[in-house]
């Protein structure tokens, strides 16, 4: 999540410049965040064709609105972020993007096609793929037969899917375990894998659902550049996280849900900086009570 709230750079975006000038952490305190109306203003931030387009998409579970009147973009080419608390619906809008559920209402736009509802294996054969945040391999078959299944998607004969899994491993850092069982493989192991597999199917967008969920500090750091590198690659990466660390260094543009809804998109040192970001993850009231506390000097 975000660690300690102390940590947090805060800024209010409707506060005057003197308010906020105390707490900003050096950041520019005329950063703002977005109300449901501003969204559409602020498409194509980042400069690239939109390659996902989300608009006004819904999603109820009985009297459980789990994705209210959601609209994003992701541009082409970008690695961007989707954060939010736990319950604020992120993996049921990834499973609405993917086609693992279908919207009640809105529309999911795919490269300038509408994908609303379209079967995710569809999905995949046009370039969208997504990782899950459970990761379950094939445990008795090995990690390069594991990543053959992805590359299966476009590729028909056995042999050609096996030299295919190598090169995939090695992107990943598999390379040496490609004859392992997925069974013995660690959680950052996995992690790999999981991600090796949805690689495979050669995604244009790559979806993530908490790589990083589950591994230590350390194999954080070591995966980090293995997203970046995917990214750099030229695969357009939309990543669920909750690890702020992995945001803060890849992400370039932020997207917050919180409760169902969009609360918040700028860049990562913008977001953490909204108020109404802190309130979602901390409780009512906290950023007011840390704006406080910064301006008697840390004193509470």
């Amino acid at each position: 999540m975000f660690g300690r709230a102390g940590g947090l750079a805060m800024a209010d975006a409707s506060a005057s410049p003197g308010a906020t000038a105390g707490f900003g952490c050096g950041l520019n305190s005329g950063l703002q965040g977005l109300g449901d109306s501003s969204y559409s203003s602020l498409s194509g931030t980042l400069g690239g064709a939109h390659l996902l387009a989300v608009n006004g998409v819904s999603k109820a579970f009985g009297g459980l609105k789990a994705v209210n009147n959601v609209s994003l973009q992701v541009a082409a080419g970008s690695l961007t972020a989707l954060i939010g608390p736990n319950g604020a619906g992120k993996t049921t809008l990834f499973a609405l993007m993917s086609g693992f559920l279908t919207p009640d209402s809105g529309t999911v736009v795919f490269d300038g096609q509408d994908i609303t509802g379209q079967a995710p294996h569809v999905n995949a054969m046009l370039g969208m793929t997504r990782t899950f945040q459970i990761v379950r391999p094939f445990a008795a078959q090995t990690v390069r037969e594991n990543i053959a299944v992805g590359a299966h998607l476009h590729v028909k004969h056995r042999a050609q899917a096996l030299a295919l899994a190598q090169g995939v491993a090695q992107r990943v850092g598999l390379g040496d375990q490609l004859d392992k069982p997925a069974s013995d493989l660690t959680v950052a192991g996995r992690k790999r894998l999981e991600l090796a597999r949805a690689l495979a199917t050669r995604p244009r967008l790559l979806l993530l659902d908490e790589v990083l969920a589950g591994l230590n500090p350390q194999e954080i750091s070591e995966m980090i550049p293995v997203v970046r590198g995917v990214a750099q690659e030229g695969v357009t990466v939309f990543m669920i996280e909750h690890v702020m660390q992995a945001v803060m260094n890849l992400a370039q543009q932020v997207w917050v849900l919180a409760q169902g809804q969009l609360i918040a998109l700028g860049a990562p040192a913008q977001v953490v900086a909204d108020e109404r970001v802190i309130e979602a993850y901390l409780g009512h009231g906290t950023a007011a009570k840390l704006r406080r506390a910064n301006f008697r000097g840390g004193m509470p």
